[in-house]
């Protein structure tokens, strides 16, 4: 019995398409699955870790914070791994990564991130005057003398208005005295007087 050779090669060209097919999907599809763009970002620091890439080409990755380059753009080849440390803050940043594949656009990636406050990084509050005013040392210093002065002696007595000042008034101790002396020389006059007389009219 002869068995017809016809379908027996058309059925052989089939299977070989159908292999060469299946192997250019896997080909084509084992790229776009080995590029592995992995990040993380924390409240201080943005960890890459971009694996599987292809060697044969330039590859770029570039890392902002609110517009500014935290990384600037890099060139690597199979892999990149970077931490890269934040800047303090005390309200949320916005991270964006870029990473160009040399091997096409499908392979590349553009992705955003918050990175948070940290806890330890809360602006803690300026102390007010009163708070930072030293206190103050206490005083060894002696007490100061009390203002009331010790019994004082007392003045001397000021003489009575109603006695009366015998410098002023004239009077002396030597007032009799005096008035003894003017009477013997009123006397004595008075008898050189009568003699006189006495004399004038004997001789008369």
């Amino acid at each position: 019995m002869t068995i017809p050779r016809r379908p027996l090669r058309a059925a052989g060209t089939f299977a070989a398409a159908a292999v060469v097919g299946l192997t250019g999907a896997v080909l084509s599809a084992g790229p776009a699955a080995a590029h592995t763009p992995t990040w993380a970002v924390t409240c201080n620091e943005v960890t890459l870790d971009l694996t599987a890439y292809n060697s044969d080409v330039a590859n770029t990755v570039t890392v902002t914070v609110d517009g500014k380059d935290l990384l600037p753009t890099e060139t690597f080849g199979k892999e990149f791994h970077k931490t890269l440390e934040l800047p303090e803050h005390d309200k949320e940043l916005t991270v964006h990564l870029v990473v160009k594949a040399g091997d096409g656009d499908s392979f590349s990636k553009d992705d955003t991130k918050q990175a948070p406050v940290c806890e330890d990084n809360t602006p803690t509050p300026t102390p007010t005057a009163s708070e930072s005013k030293p206190a103050e040392k206490p005083t060894t210093e002696a007490p100061a003398p009390s203002q009331s002065s010790p019994e004082t002696a007392p003045a001397a007595a000021s003489p009575s208005p109603s006695s009366p000042d015998l410098a002023e008034t004239g009077s002396s101790s030597a007032t009799p005295i005096i008035g003894g002396a003017a009477v013997a020389v009123l006397l004595a006059g008075g008898g050189i007087m009568w003699s006189v007389r006495k004399r004038r009219t004997a001789q008369g």
